[in-house]
């Protein structure tokens, strides 16, 4: 479980951690602290600091169903690159266990998801699997509802499965991930380049090397979203100018769903360029305002009956805000790239010490394909 700054989250998903069916005696949970500032190392070592206390009182926060024993393996980690991948990489190789869950502290676990992780990897022969997220507003303001509405429609996230209705099958992503640990000694580590989608190149490098991807519906994440609007668009730009540049080190993992918005503004762009200069622009940008309309009207109604109609009239022009924000972001990132202004740039091992993976097998530029669902 990478960790920074997490303090109002870190004790309720730890809690639900501990509190799995499976049996705790056969898991080590590692807890990869980015420095954190806020006090969530405090609650981390408050939950480790209880199996050193033998023949005492535990002194662990409180939890409903929390069945804890003396012989859980509760082990907090630094990690100075304060970053998602350099936590993995440093969690992998510390890991003694024959698989390798990746947890997040904004998440809160069922009790059966350890178990049903195991089991449907064990059934199905997957090499990463994982389940949906079941998202939540992070509290019961308007605002956190609309990020909830936004996050949950088709419209809003595209086919992002594991975000919407889902059937068992195999996947080119999942969240997390359920790994067998052989894998990461054949396809290597995390890119620790990329603060942002590094699951997803990861997931793209595990389907070019021929292994398989499962996503099955009965394991499920709560996951709790941003709390504000300016807070989804904050992340939509932050994940977007991430895009391109993971486009760049790994262009296997170039995929539709993440460069509609980016073709969405250079088309809107190119036809108020046009209509400048002829009718036809004026036109082509009158048809696609349109067509997002409908589409963002018909969307906007499907989440307010859901979640309630007060939220109609506001989903189209926050639909558009969001897919603006997400776009913009991405076309920037782009534009940094031709100057050389990004980080990606000026690293080439994909980690420290990646020898033999530190050019990706068959990447070359152009030779790299995109990454594909797994198919039987």
């Amino acid at each position: 479980m990478p960790v920074r700054n997490e303090a109002d989250f870190i004790e309720q998903s730890l809690s639900s951690v501990l509190a799995q069916d499976y049996p705790m005696s056969q898991v080590e949970i590692l807890v990869l602290d980015g420095m954190s500032e806020d006090g969530t190392r405090q609650v981390v070592q408050d939950f480790v600091g209880h199996e050193r206390v033998t023949g005492h009182e535990l002194r662990v926060p409180s939890s409903p169903n929390l069945n804890l024993n003396l012989d859980l393996n509760l082990v907090l980690l630094d990690n100075p690159g304060r970053v998602v991948p350099t936590a993995m990489n440093i969690a992998i190789r510390a890991a003694r266990g024959q698989w390798v869950i990746r947890l997040d502290a904004h998440s809160v676990y069922p009790p059966d998801y350890i178990r049903l992780c195991v089991e449907t990897a064990q059934r199905t022969g997957a090499d990463n699997v994982g389940g949906v997220f079941i998202t939540l507003p992070r509290d019961d303001s308007p605002r956190a509802r609309l990020v909830q509405a936004i996050t949950t429609s088709r419209f809003g996230v595209g086919n992002a499965n594991y975000r919407l209705d889902a059937v068992e099958g195999p996947a080119d992503t999942v969240p997390f991930g359920c790994f067998r640990r052989e894998v990461f000694s054949e396809v290597g580590l995390f890119d620790e380049r990329l603060v942002r989608n590094q699951d997803y190149e990861f997931n793209c490098r595990l389907a070019r090397a021929g292994k398989r991807i499962w996503l099955n519906p009965a394991i499920q994440v709560k996951y709790y979203n941003q709390g504000t609007i300016a807070g989804l668009l904050g992340q939509a730009v932050f994940t977007g100018k991430w895009n391109p540049w993971m486009w760049h080190v790994a262009p296997y993992s170039f995929s539709l769903r993440h460069s509609i918005p980016i073709a969405a503004i250079i088309a809107g762009i190119a036809a108020v360029t046009m209509s400048f200069v002829s009718p036809v622009g004026l036109g082509l940008l009158g048809v696609l305002l349109f067509c997002y309309l409908v589409a963002a009207v018909v969307s906007a109604f499907q989440q307010a009956r859901r979640y309630g109609w007060w939220m109609f009239p506001l989903l189209p022009p926050l639909f558009l805000t969001y897919h603006a924000s997400y776009g913009l972001g991405t076309l920037w990132g782009a534009l940094r790239l031709p100057v050389g202004a990004t980080p990606v740039q000026r690293i080439r091992e994909p980690w420290p010490g990646a020898g033999r993976f530190r050019a990706w097998p068959g990447e070359g530029r152009g030779k790299g394909r995109a990454c594909r669902r797994t198919e039987d």
